[in-house]
């Protein structure tokens, strides 16, 4: 007997609501970078490691003004560095909203899932008396008949001694 793991009822108000604070997110920060494919991997990482490197040497240019060459553009650095202080919170509140809407709509899937599962047997069951249910049933079996199996390998036979 299947098992409703999540009920959940969501408004058009909500659904608008939040898709509406989405767009009102993606207008705050219409200036967001958008990577080609691929680009992501021709850039340095910004890890724990080279977080605490380019930090201490922005404070170190900062604090020696008289060595840094004037192609260097330390104001410039600190901006990226002050932006991209702003927006990790963003991203980890976006992270964390993401899993949740994940795991809801697995959950929502798996539930519908799991009773078309168990309502699918009676449609089995019943006689053909009625033709549009037996049209349903054979359009609906169809779905797991028409998959086909993965070739099982032939063993390669034994090499003759």
């Amino acid at each position: 007997m299947s098992v409703n793991r999540i009920s959940l009822v969501i408004t058009p108000e909500q659904r608008d609501a939040a898709a509406g604070g989405i767009a009102q997110a993606r207008t705050a920060l219409a200036s967001l970078a958008k990577l080609e494919p691929g680009e992501r991997r021709e850039l340095h990482g910004f890890g724990a490691k080279n977080e605490v490197f380019g930090r201490g040497v922005l404070r170190a240019l900062q604090a020696h003004p008289q060595v840094v060459p004037g192609n260097m553009d330390v104001a410039g650095a600190q901006a990226d560095l002050d932006a991209f202080d702003a927006l990790r919170p963003l991203l980890e509140a976006v992270r964390l909203l993401n899993a949740e809407l994940e795991d809801t709509i697995a959950l929502l899937g798996h539930d519908v899932m799991d009773f078309a599962s168990d309502g699918y047997q009676p449609l089995r069951l019943t006689g053909g008396s009625d033709s549009a249910l037996d049209k349903a049933r054979r359009e609906l079996g169809s779905q797991f008949t028409n998959r086909r199996k993965a070739p099982v390998p032939t063993p390669a036979p034994a090499p003759a001694d």
